[in-house]
């Protein structure tokens, strides 16, 4: 029985990698294969460079899928407290950004590092494609090194987000494969298309907004590039955002500039709507806006200067599209959880198969979430292989 694992793992990433350490820590013996040639490929170019590895904050709210519940089991099972104590451990120093963003304060070979020292019990093989699954009792993953055999399946493969990676459909096709549904997937936090000229003109400016996307609403920044827009509160409202739906965003939240600029004219009538604008947003943007308006705020009825400050609180974009799986940091859709168990996210139709991370019909915000959704997943997979003894499917296979 020595050529049977307790698991196998397919994918080296951010949940794969940390379902391998726990289930490896807990007495498995695991083999994780990674068709790429290293592993945690996408953890090192995170965060620009430095890995927004979670965040103080974490529930299930701040997540995006069919079932809105479904991954509040996992990620009280393993918390961002939980990661931090092993990062403590490790002794990697972090800090806090906004909004309870936890980053190292050197690089994101940190995080996998401290990943790879917790590969105790597990084999890592790089550079292996897999070609096939079958199951007749165990699985049977036939791959570029060879065949291998385990009780147990772990699916760590991640989305279709950032190809260059080597991101792929496999776990979208084994899902499939053995009954699962998948929720189509679509590009989450990714920049948005743009088609109007002046937007493309004000390529590099940014401006704190109040973003709105069907019932959802971030507070951050909104950056406007050649192609459209981006930021991070456009990266939020960009999952929630339906096909051809509206972005909506409050140039100044927080502020009545309905009230405020017929007040700025009867205290500065002198002053251009130009001035005034660029006390309140960036001045490239100030510029814009105000160039329907020339001369001095006193020659503006109150009437127009209240319907200018209504529409830079209700400013709608209509975007022509994102800039795709390319530039998404995630994927929104996935495995479908229908299909899952909550509590180790274990198949109801394949005993013994398992779907963790970016896979999975769950999409965090932007801040760390979604890694803390790995490790979560990862460590909840990891739980479950240890209540199915190898003996589980060698009974079936030898």
């Amino acid at each position: 029985m020595r050529d049977l694992y307790d698991a196998i793992i397919i994918g080296a990433g951010a949940a794969g990698l940390f379902c391998a350490g726990s289930a490896g820590l807990a007495g498995q013996r695991v083999l994780v294969l990674e068709h790429g040639p290293e592993p945690g490929r996408k953890i090192l170019i995170s965060g620009g460079g430095r890995c927004n590895f979670t965040n103080l904050d974490v529930s299930a709210r701040n997540f995006l899928s069919a079932n809105p519940h479904f991954a509040k089991s996992a990620l009280a099972g393993f918390t961002a407290k939980d990661f931090l104590a092993l990062m403590d451990a490790a002794g990697i120093a972090w800090h806090e950004k906004t909004l309870g963003q936890l980053f190292c304060d050197g690089s994101a070979r940190q995080i996998v590092a401290l990943l790879l020292a917790r590969l105790q019990g597990a084999e890592l093989r790089t550079g292996c494609g897999v070609d096939s699954v079958r199951h007749d009792g165990v699985f049977q993953v036939e791959t570029t090194q060879g065949r291998f055999s385990a009780a147990n399946l772990v699916i760590a493969t991640g989305g279709l987000s950032i190809p260059k990676l080597g991101a792929s459909d496999f776990a979208y096709r084994l899902a499939r494969q053995f009954g699962h549904e998948v929720v189509a997937p679509r590009p989450a936090l990714v920049p948005l298309l743009c088609d109007e000229p002046w937007i493309g003109a004000l390529a590099g400016v940014s401006a704190p907004v109040l973003a709105r996307a069907g019932k959802m609403t971030f507070r951050e920044n909104l950056l406007f590039t050649h192609r459209g827009l981006s930021g991070p509160a456009v990266l939020q409202a960009s999952s929630y955002l339906a096909p051809e739906g509206r972005l909506e965003v409050d140039f100044a939240p927080g502020q009545n500039l309905e009230e405020a600029l017929p007040a700025a004219k009867r205290s500065r009538a002198k002053a251009g709507l130009k001035a005034v604008l660029g006390e309140i947003l960036p001045a490239r943007l100030a510029a814009h806006l105000a160039a329907p308006y020339p001369g001095n705020l006193a020659d503006l009825p109150d009437k127009a200067l209240r319907a200018l400050g209504a529409g830079l609180h209700q400013f709608a974009f209509q975007p022509s599209g994102t800039e795709g799986f390319a530039k998404a940091e995630v994927t929104a859709g996935g495995v479908a959880t229908s299909g899952l168990n909550s509590r180790d996210c274990g198949s109801k139709l394949v005993p013994g198969l398992y779907f963790i991370g970016e896979a999975v019909d769950v999409t965090g915000w932007l801040g760390g979430y979604n890694f803390q959704w790995a490790w979560a997943s990862g460590h909840a997979a990891a739980r479950g292989l240890s209540t199915r003894h190898i003996s589980e499917g060698a009974a079936h296979g030898e």
